[in-house]
C-alpha cells in the first residue's frame, strides 16, 4: 500500500512511479474487498441451514475459490507495479470502509438476501476502480473488468434465489444486509 513507507520507487515501463502508486492504492482497496468477500462466502458456506442447504452450500465453494484467485491476481498486480500488497487480517480490518458480515447460523434465504447486499457493494466499488484505472493502466483495468464479469455472474446466482417469476427481488429497497436478510425471509414465508 502506498502509504509513504511503501511508495514504489519503480513501476512498470511507461508508467510513472506516482501513477503506479495510485493504481496500487486502488488495487489494495480491491484486495481488501476480495479477501473479505472470500472469507464471508466461506463463512456463509459453513453457516447456511434449511431445506436448500446443500444447493447453496455447494454453489458457494466455486465462488470462494474464484474470489480467492481474484485476490491473488490483484495482490500480484500490486507487486508488479512496485507496491507492497498488504494481506494480513489486521491491515484488512484497519483499512476497510464497510462493516463486518452480521449473520451467523441462518437460513439459506437469509444468507442469500445478505449476500445480495454484499455483492452490490463489492461490485459497485469494483466498477468505480475500473473506471478510475481506465485512464491510468490498461492492464489493471482489464484485470478489474475480468473480475467484474465473474462477480456479476456470482451475484446473478445469488439473486436467482431471491427473484420472483415476475422479475422482482425480495430484497429490493433493502438498506443493509440485515434488512435484506429479513426481507428475503419474509418474502419466502409469504410465498409459502
Amino acid at each position: 500500500m502506498a502509504d509513504g513507507t511503501h511508495d514504489p520507487t519503480y513501476t512498470v515501463p511507461s508508467m510513472t512511479a506516482e501513477n503506479g502508486a495510485r493504481v496500487a492504492d486502488i488495487l489494495q482497496d480491491r484486495l481488501n474487498s476480495l479477501t473479505d468477500l472470500h472469507l464471508t462466502l466461506k463463512h456463509v458456506h459453513w453457516n447456511v441451514v434449511g431445506p436448500h442447504f446443500i444447493a447453496v452450500h455447494e454453489m458457494l465453494d466455486p465462488q470462494v475459490d474464484a474470489v480467492r484467485l481474484m485476490a491473488d491476481d490483484v495482490a500480484e498486480r500490486i507487486a508488479t507495479l512496485g507496491g507492497v500488497p498488504q494481506g494480513t487480517p489486521g491491515a484488512l480490518v484497519a483499512h476497510r470502509t464497510w462493516e463486518d458480515y452480521h449473520l451467523g447460523r441462518a437460513t439459506t434465504i437469509e444468507h442469500l438476501g445478505a449476500l445480495d447486499e454484499v455483492y452490490q457493494g463489492v461490485i459497485a466499488a469494483h466498477r468505480q476502480a475500473a473506471e478510475t484505472t481506465a485512464q491510468l493502466d490498461d492492464v489493471t483495468n482489464d484485470l478489474l473488468i475480468g473480475n467484474l464479469r465473474e462477480l456479476e455472474q456470482f451475484h446473478w446466482f445469488v439473486r436467482a434465489h431471491l427473484e420472483t417469476a415476475g422479475g422482482e427481488l425480495s430484497t429490493a429497497g433493502a438498506t443493509s444486509e440485515i434488512d435484506a436478510a429479513r426481507q428475503a425471509r419474509e418474502a419466502e414465508r409469504n410465498a409459502g
